[in-house]
């Protein structure tokens, strides 16, 4: 608690608190929307199984206008890669260095889960365990990783993304979202292959909001906090950059999103569901389709209309403290509360204790909160002993300039190193969950990510620099 203290004392009278609590919040709710919908049953072979309740429950899809928050990472996100990235660079730092240093807070965790799932994969194979089951139970462990294969791909993008934000405004997003109706239109019409590059598109387009939205508080891209000089009171060419923050923008931006989301699912051809469920004609999330930007929309609008009194609220220090305290060990949550579900499940299921009520009824409703609690119990003693990997991490000094061709050098292993993070989460999401994998994870993959963090490790320690 005192260290908590410390560092809600020292926060910045400037700093945009609402983001962090907004990264909080969405956490919360993927945990929890997650773990909500799971229904656990029993295979024909005898074995715990689980899957969506989504699909036996259609009167809660227009829930998951409110629920499906991915597209609130991704404002967030953006907002805090520019944050960061404005700040190392008036420190005089580089975008390289920015990147090997982001790399740090989502490849250290990751490793974590990745390594320890593999090793107990390999010990449950060694015991005779069926390598088909092993890869299942670590498939369902490593949903949440899909995406951060998105999440990932953003992040290196960012210096020249943002530099696009700076030259063209909010002109790149809607140029972003123009890309998304037509891969859209190649998934209703043909051919479906349009559609790819709206795993891109779609969420470039709310990492750029966030852009907008830091250039709103910061005029002119300045550090977070830092007083406002000639540069920012400038041009009007600094307008279009700017997300508005009122809350006549938000009501806008609020009615228009729904209004939007309404014609595309209701009326036009999109499902409501805004998450995977079986069937369905398209999937609004995988790729992001204009119905799940209409409704990130209409959440950025919501998200400005209640800004002004969660900053209020966020000023006293007990709020502050615990917004502080879950940023600390967000993406530790995030990554292993799927991994409680599994030990969870599997200790009842040794004790005979496991409850399995059919979907929808009164049993399974009445099982939902000694079910979530349980979980939270679970989750609590994963983030106690793997949550100081993520909060012990810290961003290094910044070392003096390189000579031109080591920059260049250091540029080329960064995004190779992101590369190999990339491809091997991309190779297990990609990998059929009853794929025969002794590691629980497929080898290239394994081979692929470690090594991308090993060169991204070593960059972090100063490889190639001087000064």
């Amino acid at each position: 608690m005192r260290r908590l203290r410390q560092l809600a004392e020292r926060t910045p009278a400037a700093r945009e608190r609402y983001v962090d609590l907004l990264r909080a919040l969405a956490i919360t709710m993927v945990v929890l929307g997650h773990w909500g919908v799971t229904v656990i049953g029993y295979d024909r072979a005898g074995r715990p199984a689980g899957h969506s309740a989504l699909g036996d429950l259609p009167w809660a899809w227009p829930l998951t206008w409110v629920a499906q928050v991915m597209p609130v990472f991704f404002l967030v996100g953006g907002y805090a890669n520019a944050a960061s990235l404005a700040a190392r660079r008036a420190r005089g730092g580089t975008a390289t260095g920015w990147l090997v240093d982001r790399s740090a807070r989502l490849a250290r965790p990751t490793t974590a889960l990745l390594v320890v799932l593999a090793a107990g994969a390999a010990v449950a194979t060694l015991r005779g365990a069926d390598p088909t089951q092993v890869r299942t139970v670590v498939w369902f462990a490593t949903i949440p990783l899909w995406f951060l294969v998105a999440y990932l791909v953003v992040v290196p993008l960012t210096p020249p993304m943002y530099a696009l934000h700076r030259r063209f405004g909010l002109a790149v997003p809607l140029v972003l979202v123009a890309l998304v109706a037509l891969g859209d239109l190649g998934r209703l019409l043909g051919p479906a292959g349009l559609a790819s590059g709206n795993y891109l598109f779609g969420w470039l387009a709310v990492h750029q909001l966030g852009f907008a939205w830091y250039d709103a508080r910061n005029p002119g891209g300045r550090p977070e906090g830092q007083p406002a000089g000639p540069v920012d009171a400038g041009p009007r060419g600094l307008r279009r950059r700017r997300l508005p923050l009122s809350r006549r923008a938000g009501a806008a931006l609020l009615g228009g999103g729904l209004a939007a989301l309404l014609l595309l699912t209701v009326v036009g051809p999109y499902p409501v569901v805004l998450l995977n469920v079986p069937g369905e004609r398209l999937d609004n999330a995988a790729p992001p389709s204009l119905a799940l930007l209409a409704a990130a929309t209409a959440q950025l609008g919501l998200i400005l209309l209640l800004r002004e009194p969660a900053q209020r609220w966020l000023r006293r220090p007990r709020p502050w403290q615990a917004v502080i305290a879950v940023n600390a060990v967000v993406l530790t949550v995030f990554l292993w509360h799927l991994t409680a579900a599994v030990l969870l499940v599997g200790l009842l299921d040794a004790l005979g204790v496991l409850p399995t009520p059919p979907v929808g009824t009164a049993a399974w409703y009445a099982w939902r909160i000694p079910w979530l609690l349980a979980l939270a119990v679970v989750l609590a003693a994963l983030v106690a002993v793997f949550g100081p990997i993520e909060a012990r991490t810290r961003r290094p000094p910044d070392t003096g300039p390189a000579r031109e061709g080591a920059r260049r050098l250091r540029t080329a292993l960064a995004v190779l190193g992101y590369a190999g993070l990339v491809t091997g989460l991309l190779l297990n999401s990609l990998t059929p969950k009853a794929a025969p994998e002794p590691l629980g994870l497929p080898a290239p993959a394994l081979v692929a990510y470690l090594a991308g963090a090993g060169v991204l490790r070593l960059l972090r320690s100063g490889w190639g620099t001087r000064g």
